[in-house]
């Protein structure tokens, strides 16, 4: 099964139906919000160079033969290959651009600049047009120079530093800064569309990885500046709460507790541990006294868990009002049954054949989302030039020169 479904028009109940994208992305942050608004109905042309196209298409093969990364981040897009360094090929991309209403870019520093697509000079030449730029730490300041990516933030921000154990740092098991920046460039495209049709005015947008991580620090930040001492790195446990945490049953089971209030303490203490005294403990009565005695709190939870099994021992948590969640792992994250109850997984053509994609978190009543096939490299170069006026001989002529 190939994506060779004509997108070019969304159905009209789609949020943004008649809006055209054109984006010069690549690897995940900008990707991630092209690819919600082309979710939500929009049009997004994705320009890719033509001697490979964007680089995450080659991150990794495990989805019959493409990147899991770039089947994530990809559907419903248009993919035209063009050198927008080529004088043709540059050409194509101002006519496109005088027809969009956005243009996403996340090119390596000062490139944008000396292409003449920087913010600036798109919003002189195109009144209407919202440029988006996403950048590593800004366009401007003193780190506007240096490359950064997503494990490079995670370290800037402090992040690292705050996840893994005692013994050892660790990254997020995600790409949280790309993300980050992403869902932050998605949410200003879609402010900036309103603020346009409101008042006629097109703001440009930017978003920074540094500064998108940045803002998902707060609460570490006021705990480091005004506590005197950053949060502890201590695992699944959580640095500021007790008992809050995963615990191990005698299945070898893993199960998260979270207790967040002293009435949800003392069912814990009555109805899980059977230990009704311990609502009395000093060491124990109040949030920061567990915090305080975690150590000794931990052992007196461990004991019970090795009682039980994770499935008994997650009932009779469920039945003492305390949340709870076994830590899954990636396979049972996959049969998770509210997805399945939910329906929540929806087949995506890409160029190796269907896979399960999840639909869009954000649910808006009486509307499906869009969620149209992975593009090959090019697949709709000659459709979107052929729309622009070009004949097949100027096609293939084009592409003898190498500008598509």
């Amino acid at each position: 099964m190939t994506g060779t479904t004509d997108r070019a028009a969304a159905p009209p109940q789609q949020p943004l139906s008649g809006i055209t994208v054109v984006s010069l992305e690549q690897a995940v942050a900008a990707p991630f919000a092209t690819r919600q608004l082309a979710d939500l109905g929009a049009r997004v042309i994705k320009v890719e160079r033509p001697d490979g196209g964007d680089f995450a298409r080659r991150y990794d093969t495990t989805v019959h033969g493409e990147s899991s990364y770039f089947v994530w981040l990809n559907r419903g897009k248009e993919s035209l290959t063009l050198d927008v360094k080529s004088p043709a090929g540059r050409e194509l991309l101002d006519e496109l651009l005088a027809d969009a209403d956005v243009f996403v870019q996340n090119l390596g520093p000062g490139a944008a600049a000396r292409l003449g697509l920087d913010a600036a000079t798109l919003t002189e030449k195109y009144p209407r047009l919202i440029p988006c730029t996403v950048s590593g730490y800004g366009t401007s300041g003193p780190w506007a120079d240096r490359k950064a990516y997503d494990m490079l933030v995670q370290c800037q921000t402090g992040l690292v530093s705050l996840t893994g154990t005692a013994q050892e740092a660790a990254r997020a098991g995600v790409s949280v800064a790309d993300i980050a920046a992403g869902m932050y460039a998605y949410t200003g495209v879609l402010t900036a569309l309103f603020t346009r049709a409101t008042t006629g005015v097109a703001h440009a947008v930017e978003v920074s990885l540094f500064e998108a991580l940045a803002e998902w620090m707060g609460q570490p930040a006021n705990y480091t500046r005004y506590g005197g001492t950053q949060p502890p790195r201590i695992g699944t446990q959580h640095a500021t709460i007790a008992p809050y945490g995963a615990y191990t049953a005698r299945d070898g089971k893993q199960v998260l507790i979270s207790v967040q209030n002293e009435r949800e303490w003392r069912a814990l203490c009555e109805q899980f541990l059977k230990r009704p005294e311990l609502t009395a403990d000093p060491r124990f009565a109040t949030g920061s006294a567990r915090v305080g005695h975690r150590d000794e709190l931990n052992v007196l939870i461990a004991e019970r868990f090795l009682q039980c099994d994770g499935a008994d021992a997650a009932e009779a948590l469920d039945a003492a009002g305390i949340a709870n969640a076994g830590v899954n792992d990636v396979a049972e994250f996959l049969d998770h049954p509210v997805l399945a109850g939910r329906g929540r997984w929806h087949e995506v053509g890409t160029p190796g054949g269907p896979v399960q994609a999840l639909r869009p978190p954000a649910d808006l009543a009486g509307i499906d989302p869009r969620m149209d096939p992975v593009p090959a490299l090019g697949e709709h170069t000659e459709r979107l030039l052929a729309e622009r006026g070009r004949t097949p001989e100027q096609i293939a002529s084009l592409r003898a020169a190498g500008a598509i």
